[in-house]
């Protein structure tokens, strides 16, 4: 591991560098933990390919496909309808075996594995944080419902600014970047507003149910998620989670995955729960995770970023049924199910975060470009 490059890599991000050649090979310079691939892998069989819409429509504009996927420096673009890829595509240092840094989109993970354990009886989401992780006594999380914290409604201060290297999230990073312990860090968390009354998207959070999880299954976060996801769902390449100096993992978004492999997450909650006849997570899980229960998780609530939020997924405004996870830099996994659809992008915009606003990190842009895809596959 070099620790310079590490060290670099940290400080580099949100200030407009290229990063997919960094994406791409993350192992080499952080300190990761390893989810071997299964002893079977399943491979997607291969249906009639499609092509890629010209052109969509975002902001009143007209807006080329391929532009956009250039400017946003997609490394990965997978369509999987009804079981069968239609449309892949890898750019840049993108590849099917690469493994990419999915940012946030290790929150689903990390709340679908939460799902199995509720399952399994190991979690009672209706209970306090610190019934399960009495470390938490004291801050932000003392005595706070976890479905709250699935919700993003914990109550903790918390600034996800990416522009400001004094935020919050930064200040997580560092931990990454510079060494330390993520639980400490949580543990420092102070309370700012009542939990379960408001929803404000908070990494910290996430980093909080990663606590929980390896506490309640009493095993680590990449065990578990091996044990209960990886191999079930039959991934085909070894996936890394990055890890702080106690080998604690970045819940909030270390995870390093092959777009085909988060297709099959994907996958796994088009299907309402169930992978090859098998039962993974079940079909309340994926239901609730993916529906917003109060006013303030409504799409709309928040004018910069108008979506809705589930347990640890986004809910836009459909009829559709629409919901999808997202890491910043542009990473999608998009689930339309009522067209039987799977869309993964994966990429390294070079504008995230430089400012805080839209034309910079595209997402809503992204999210009208993937129902443009969907829109050529029928409605049943």
């Amino acid at each position: 591991m070099d620790k310079f490059e590490r060290a670099s890599f940290a400080t580099s991000l949100f200030n407009g560098e290229k990063q997919h050649h960094k994406f791409s090979r993350v192992a080499e310079f952080m300190p990761v933990t390893t989810m071997t691939a299964a002893a079977k892998p399943f491979q997607f069989p291969e249906g009639k390919p499609i092509q890629l819409p010209q052109q969509f429509s975002f902001g009143g504009e007209t807006v080329n496909s391929e532009a956009f996927l250039s400017e946003t420096d997609t490394a990965a673009l997978l369509v999987i309808a009804s079981g069968e890829v239609r449309f892949e595509r890898y750019r840049l240092s993108g590849g099917r075996d690469v493994n990419w840094l999915s940012m946030s989109v290790a929150k689903s993970v990390i709340a679908t594995a939460i799902g199995i354990a509720v399952d399994e009886q190991l979690i009672d989401i209706h209970k306090p944080m610190t019934d399960y992780v009495p470390s938490l006594k004291g801050s932000a999380y003392d005595g706070v419902k976890i479905k709250d914290v699935l919700q993003m409604s914990s109550g903790a201060a918390w600034s996800e600014d990416y522009a400001n290297p004094d935020s919050d999230v930064m200040r997580l990073g560092k931990v990454m970047a510079l060494g330390g312990s993520m639980d400490e860090f949580v543990q420092g968390m102070t309370r700012e507003w009542e939990p379960g009354t408001a929803n404000r998207y908070n990494s910290g959070d996430t980093q909080a149910l990663g606590m929980l999880l390896t506490a309640a299954t009493g095993t680590s976060i990449t065990q578990y998620v091996q044990d209960k996801l990886w191999h079930p769902l039959g991934m085909e390449s070894d996936a890394y989670w990055i890890v702080d100096d106690y080998d604690m993992e970045m819940a909030f978004g270390g995870l390093n995955a092959t777009a085909r492999d988060y297709a099959k997450i994907g996958e796994l909650y088009r299907q309402q729960g169930r992978w090859q006849g098998q039962r993974i997570v079940s079909q309340d899980w994926v239901e609730k995770a993916t529906k917003p229960d109060a006013p303030y998780l409504m799409p709309g609530i928040h004018e910069d970023f108008p979506l809705g939020y589930g347990y640890q997924w986004w809910i836009p405004e459909t009829s559709e049924g629409e919901y999808m996870a997202i890491g910043v830099y542009n990473q999608f996994i998009y689930i339309n199910p009522s067209r039987d659809l799977v869309i993964v992008k994966l990429s390294a915009n070079p504008s995230y975060g430089t400012t805080n606003d839209e034309a910079s990190n595209q997402e809503l842009e992204t999210i009208e470009f993937l129902r443009a895809i969907a829109q050529g596959f029928p409605k049943h």
